[in-house]
């Protein structure tokens, strides 16, 4: 079976989105929401690679690292994103990259869920309930993070774009 390569390729997919979310945070910290719902959403895409470990070892896959906590770059590195964030948040260019950075995101999490799809189809075909049970529930958390991309590129394009 391939689910441990499916398993793997997805808890990577799950870090890479977690830590992109941190990075935009970081990067638009004078919007408040972003930066404080980013941060609230990669703790959860960091909290599925814990969900994923059992089943990887179950499926003989290898999970690189773990989840990380808040994840995201070194001390001194997010201080210089942030105050670079501080900086840029007095132009009117933020906007464009705020946008630029939500459709990113967005596009990196619809990648997840159709990754998480494949291991619930994959679930299903192997009748493994407990694989199907975190599958379930880790989609739909990262569907709310599609929704909130979605959401904030709703709410910000109007504005950004015709100011």
């Amino acid at each position: 079976m391939k689910i441990g390569t499916a398993i793997e390729h997805l808890a990577a997919a799950e870090r890479e989105l977690a830590d992109e979310l941190v990075k935009v945070g970081a990067k638009h910290k004078t919007d408040h929401d972003v930066f404080h719902v980013t941060k609230t959403l990669a703790k959860i895409e960091n909290d599925h690679l814990d969900a994923l470990a059992p089943h990887a070892e179950r499926y003989g896959a290898k999970l690189k690292g773990g989840s990380n906590g808040d994840a995201g770059p070194p001390h001194l590195v997010q201080s210089v994103i942030e105050k670079g964030s501080e900086l840029i948040g007095r132009r009117p260019e933020p906007g464009i990259l705020l946008l630029r950075d939500l459709r990113r995101l967005h596009m990196h999490a619809a990648g997840v869920s159709v990754d998480w799809v494949a291991l619930g189809q994959a679930a299903q075909a192997a009748k493994d309930e407990k694989l199907l049970e975190t599958v379930t529930a880790c989609h739909s958390q990262t569907l709310r993070t599609l929704k909130w991309t979605n959401y904030r590129l709703k709410e910000a394009a109007p504005q950004v774009l015709t100011s």
